[in-house]
């Protein structure tokens, strides 16, 4: 078993952090930085619904307002959170390691480029929280708090977040290079990187209807148009085809359109409806419904087909999956640490 890595940062140190990080926020919590002991949070054996009741009641109120902030000046910032807690949680586990600054980082790992977004968001939800109650809220726990609220302020379902996590110590970019589910891939392999994390079938096409917000790049989808080389993807409705190849053609691949065309901002089973009528996006989307694989035979159609009738089913098992999701490799007692700023360690 692996030695658990545990350290202690002094005062000085954990102010000179905040310092060279922190940037425009510094000013307004820097009077509180003397007392961080960021390394030395509070402690849990198992994640729980109350973790923070004694130690930082105002968590709730600091998460929500900036969520609801970020979004009311962006929409589709729910979504970014959303997708930052998957890519989180899916490399070395939800330990906010996808948050570390560093050309070796999760951030640059090829499918978390042009990807990935909402940073700035969690380190305004983290400044703030250092100033309420110093070295006791984990950025990983920030993040996936976050994302619950990202998916309650898109109309979707409120569900009860686990909380009590530790940040990791290290980034792991050749594990978000190889382990993050990619739109290219068959079903089967996607089904296999979930099994891989404790992820079965039925989160592979739960989780999956976290596109019904969102965007995508061109540069994920354009394989399935018509090229000089290659007709339209069959399994794509023709009319979508042809507006998604004005929009591509000619570009950089970074142009980008809603992942559910139907509710571009609505959280609600638009996305499974969708694929029913050959109009989900993504290579892996439409395959979970349209793919000739033995497992979208036996289980991945049916499912999308459930989904697609049944709203408050989709609701109620999105909220189950996501627990399961943001409590994959979770750190807690006394691994890893509590980060003074979440782009670095302490």
């Amino acid at each position: 078993m692996q030695a658990v890595q545990y350290s202690v940062v002094s005062k000085q140190d954990c102010k000179r952090i905040y310092m060279e990080y922190s940037h425009c926020r510094l000013l307004l919590v820097c009077s509180v930085l003397a007392l961080c002991l960021c390394s030395r949070g509070t402690r849990g054996d198992e994640l729980t619904i109350d973790f923070y009741d004694d130690t930082c009641p105002g968590l709730y109120s600091i998460v929500q307002q900036h969520v609801f902030a970020a979004m009311g000046d962006e929409r589709r910032m729910g979504a970014s959170l959303l997708r930052l807690h998957f890519h989180d949680c899916f490399v070395n586990g939800c330990d906010g390691s996808i948050l570390l600054d560093g050309d070796d980082g999760e951030k640059f790992a090829q499918p978390n480029q042009n990807s990935v977004r909402g940073y700035e968001v969690i380190d305004a939800i983290k400044a703030d929280l250092e100033s309420m109650c110093p070295g006791v809220v984990s950025c990983a726990d920030v993040v996936a708090l976050a994302a619950s609220y990202g998916v309650l302020f898109s109309g979707g379902p409120y569900y009860d977040v686990l909380l009590g996590r530790r940040d990791g110590l290290v980034a792991n970019q050749e594990g978000a290079d190889n382990g993050l589910p990619s739109p290219f891939e068959p079903i089967s392999s996607i089904v296999q990187k979930f099994a891989d994390v404790g992820l079965d079938t039925t989160d592979v096409v739960v989780l999956s209807g976290a596109h019904t917000i969102g965007q995508a790049r061109c540069a994920l989808f354009s394989d399935r148009l018509t090229s000089t080389t290659s007709s339209a993807d069959p399994t794509l409705d023709s009319t979508m085809a042809d507006v998604l190849q004005s929009l591509c053609a000619g570009g950089d691949g970074n142009q980008t359109t809603a992942l559910d065309m139907s509710s571009a901002d609505a959280f609600d089973k638009g996305y499974y409806q969708n694929l029913l009528t050959s109009r989900g996006l993504l290579s892996s989307d439409q395959g979970l419904f349209s793919g000739d694989e033995d497992v979208v035979a036996s289980t991945t159609r049916a499912l999308v087909q459930k989904y697609s009738d049944d709203g408050e089913q989709f609701f109620s098992d999105f909220g189950a999956s996501m627990v399961k999701m943001g409590s994959i490799g979770a750190l807690t007692r006394d691994e890893g640490e509590i980060r003074c700023n979440c782009r670095v360690a302490n």
